[in-house]
């Protein structure tokens, strides 16, 4: 009898074990919405000096459209994530743009348009998503179309702009590179 108790709470105790094991190793998740984009009230040069002020590298914009559902797939497996939102909200502002808006837009020189006018007329944009980093003066320095592979791809765009990669390369072999090195 005591043989088979001791082994039932030593079966137990490696169940609970294995889901606390489980439990730290769990990927922690927070709303995109609410974590990784900034709140903006529309004006790209407000945005630009923001970034100055904060020693942060760049703006990156997702552009993006109501039905897209690459876009909500980037949302609910990379974009939640909560080592992506702290990379992201460390180094860049994070916006969110919608292609097909005509919600008012003051652009990098200080132009009133529309959401939807600087994505298809001064960015063509058509397809979504598209994240597009521009630089301290306004200037789109890394265009990516489409979802990434997975988190660390993405995570690797981040750096990629970042550490001003951009400048010296493109990202598709600058991303063959990263991924040898790990």
């Amino acid at each position: 009898m005591k043989n088979r108790q001791h082994r039932l709470l030593a079966q137990g105790l490696f169940g609970a074990l294995v889901l606390l094991g489980a439990a730290a190793h769990a990927v922690q998740t927070r709303d995109p919405e609410s974590y990784f984009f900034d709140q903006s009230f529309g004006d790209l040069r407000e945005e630009a000096q923001t970034i100055r002020d904060e020693g942060k590298q760049a703006i990156m914009v997702m552009f993006e459209s109501e039905d897209c559902p690459w876009c909500a797939k980037m949302k609910k497996t990379v974009l939640n994530q909560a080592d992506v939102q702290d990379y992201y909200r460390a180094h860049f502002r994070n916006l969110s743009l919608f292609i097909d808006s005509d919600n008012p837009l003051t652009d990098f020189s200080g132009r009133e348009t529309t959401e939807k006018d600087f994505s298809f007329r001064q960015h063509r944009v058509r397809a979504t998503p598209v994240f597009g980093f521009f630089d301290q003066n306004g200037k789109m320095v890394v265009r990516y179309t489409g979802v990434t592979r997975n988190k660390q791809d993405f995570l690797a765009l981040g750096e990629y702009v970042a550490g001003g990669h951009y400048k010296k390369m493109k990202f598709r072999p600058w991303l063959k590179l990263h991924r040898q090195g790990q």
